[in-house]
């Protein structure tokens, strides 16, 4: 367990204030939506901050507070050392609406600040207000953090010309082997800005994209012959580091401590480069702009 914990904290990513924050997170999608199973992710959730997989990721809209409240019990006296991230519904946007979404999150969560909030996706209200809103709250201690997610590069562009835009410290998308967009345009200019991704559903959704992703020769052969499974495979791709590049973040969820322990044993795979070209080929990225995948 020691050994798995020294690897998941050396595995990390820099955000742009210098802060380092662990490259396998945790995602609570669903969780608390099934009340039998709280206790067990609860149990998850601890053994993976155990582990060093800090950054917790949740949202006001998961189980409209349920997961928050989750994740509550599972920090309690122990989030000095957790990472924690909320996102707010567009519709929360404005600062005013913003300001009481953050207070509710805080209130559920149990905590008195958020290390990042998101605003979960683009909206109808006015980036430019959304951005005074985080910032207002980050004057406040609400908050040390803010960022956006499901922004494609146009988005972040167009925020970024915004007053205190280029305050953004991350953008949360889809990213996984088998949804690449992201790699067109929005990971380098991410890049260019300093600005770590952070991948939610980075071991894809269930349906059939994911049944083909783990029964690929190409998947299960380099997984087989690193001693791992497919699903292990496609975390450490997602975090792979690539040349002159940041890390991206990777938030799987996990509701079983099996699955979290599984999880964290990603962190110390490392491809090599044929093995890298092998998946390339199986499951290459788009030649041309593609619209930003969303589940």
């Amino acid at each position: 367990m020691e050994t798995v914990r020294q690897q998941v904290s050396s595995c990390t990513v820099t955000l742009t204030d210098g802060t380092t924050v662990p490259a396998i997170g945790q995602g609570t999608w669903h969780m608390g939506d099934v009340p039998s199973k709280r206790n067990t992710e609860i149990e998850a959730l601890r053994l993976g901050i155990r582990l060093g997989m800090t950054l917790i990721d949740t949202a006001e809209l998961y189980g409209y507070g349920k997961s928050e409240r989750v994740v509550s019990e599972a920090i309690s006296g122990l989030r000095d050392q957790v990472f924690l991230v909320s996102k707010a519904l567009p519709s929360h946007g404005d600062p005013k609406s913003l300001a009481a979404a953050c207070e509710n999150s805080l209130r559920r969560l149990g905590t008195d600040h958020l290390d990042l909030y998101l605003l979960h996706w683009k909206g109808t209200v006015p980036i430019e207000e959304t951005i005074e809103g985080m910032e207002t709250l980050k004057k406040n201690g609400k908050i040390l953090r803010w960022g956006v997610s499901n922004f494609d590069r146009a988005d972040m562009e167009n925020m970024w010309s915004r007053t205190n835009g280029s305050n953004c410290a991350a953008n949360q998308v889809l990213y996984h082997l088998g949804s690449r967009g992201i790699e067109v345009d929005l990971l380098q200019w991410q890049k260019e800005q300093h600005m770590p991704v952070m991948a939610y559903c980075p071991l894809a959704e269930a349906g059939s994209l994911k049944k083909r992703l783990l029964t690929d020769p190409a998947v299960s052969g380099i997984a087989a012959a690193h001693g791992i499974t497919p699903l292990q495979l496609l975390l450490a791709w997602c975090i792979r580091r690539r040349a002159g590049s940041e890390r991206v973040i990777a938030i799987p969820k996990a509701g079983q401590p099996e699955h979290v322990l599984e999880n964290a044993r990603a962190a110390a795979v490392i491809l090599s480069d044929a093995e890298q070209a092998a998946l390339d080929r199986a499951f290459p990225r788009p030649s041309r702009k593609v619209p930003l995948d969303i589940v």
